[in-house]
């Protein structure tokens, strides 16, 4: 989080916004109408606020299992450690990966260091993309697991109170 301040506007617009964006053609118009602002007010202020990290990102949030991808993986690498950081890049740039990140090992329980998860209808197809992501990491696969989701979790992230 940032020292920068917000102010009762910011306030106002982070509460309207934090459940989602308005599913309209003009979500920031539609917002500043709810909110008796201009649209480059709300843009504005939300640009500023994610300069500042108070807004850490603005982005879409799909139900996988809504969209027909019954097999969602997590998969898990035990990868060089030094080697975390390029790797993890390369494994986050396939268009099948929907987010990848690094995660301490809990040795000598867990060897696994690097996370990407994958969607695919059938469980089937979640293992040909985890094949691709063998053939990126190449000599660098020290092992991997895919734990399945079984359901849907929490899916959303902070909330502010009332004002």
């Amino acid at each position: 989080m940032t020292d920068t301040p917000i102010d009762a506007v910011d306030r106002r617009i982070i509460q309207a916004t934090q459940a989602g964006l308005p599913l309209t053609s003009r979500p920031y118009h539609t917002v500043a109408t709810e909110l008796d602002l201009s649209p480059e007010e709300v843009i504005q202020r939300m640009q500023r606020m994610l300069d500042a990290g108070i807004i850490r990102r603005i982005g879409v949030i799909p139900n996988h299992y809504a969209l027909g991808y019954k097999a969602n993986g997590m998969t898990v690498w035990n990868v060089p450690d030094e080697k975390i950081s390029a790797l993890g890049k390369k494994v986050g740039a396939l268009d099948f990966v929907s987010h990848c990140y690094h995660r301490p090992r809990h040795q000598p329980l867990w060897d696994y260091n690097l996370f990407a998860m994958v969607h695919a209808t059938e469980r089937e197809g979640v293992e040909a993309l985890v094949a691709e992501i063998a053939s990126v990491l190449g000599e660098d696969n020290h092992g991997y697991t895919i734990l399945y989701s079984s359901k849907i979790l929490k899916k959303t992230g902070f909330r502010l109170n009332g004002a």
